[in-house]
């Protein structure tokens, strides 16, 4: 599904990683590994197309991605570090508003959506009166509505409890078997088991 080609990164006069190519296939999760400083949230803004690499390129479903740009961010789901979530609006009204904007799939049941992430009782709370693991788990609701088919996801598991770390992998795991793809970085090890699990470890480059 995702090829990448020879990719190198340059952030202020530090060459990051180069020539870095690997493929991701329908139903693998790829998890990036390496110390702080060593390029994990570099290489992933590169691939959702936020930054540009100094050479290489990426496909996705074999067509260039620079030059299909808009059907590739149709496909992409990415979560950085920044939960991306209005704080004024509620838990629910952020859900609504992602499925307006971004043709997520419906609901049918909101509170039991909220329930399962351990928001049950803030579903009419603002955002920006909740926790900072809450709020994470607002942004992480949209691995529940989206369908893209490619997910980034940047830390996902920070600020969230061992339960919720399990709940996260589970639904990973659902997005590999409908034949979805998934890269992620993390200092956590996966603790559930993944059957097509592909590693990537980027050194810190002086």
């Amino acid at each position: 599904m995702l090829n990448v080609e020879s990719i190198t990164c340059i952030k202020q006069e530090r060459c990051l990683f180069e020539n870095l190519s690997f493929e991701l296939k329908a139903g693998e999760i790829m998890q990036l590994e390496g110390p702080n400083g060593a390029g994990k949230t570099s290489l992933l803004r590169i691939l959702a197309g936020f930054s540009r690499p100094e050479q290489g390129r990426r496909l996705w479903m074999g067509e260039d991605i620079a030059k299909h740009e808009e059907d590739f961010l149709a496909e992409l789901l990415y979560i950085g570090h920044k939960t991306g979530v209005n704080p004024h609006l509620t838990a629910i009204e952020n859900i609504q508003f992602w499925q307006q904007s971004h043709g997520y799939v419906q609901v049918g049941d909101y509170y039991a959506l909220l329930a399962k992430l351990g928001l049950v009782g803030l579903e009419d709370v603002p955002v920006r009166m909740l926790s900072a693991g809450q709020q994470r788990r607002v942004a992480l609701a949209r691995l529940w509505v989206s369908d893209a088919k490619l997910w980034m996801l940047d830390e996902p598991f920070t600020a969230v409890d061992k339960k919720g770390v399990v709940l996260l992998q589970q639904q990973f795991k659902q997005q590999l078997a409908r034949g979805g793809c998934i890269i992620l970085t993390s200092h956590q090890d996966l603790t559930e088991h993944f059957t097509q699990l592909k590693t990537l470890v980027l050194e810190y480059r002086f």
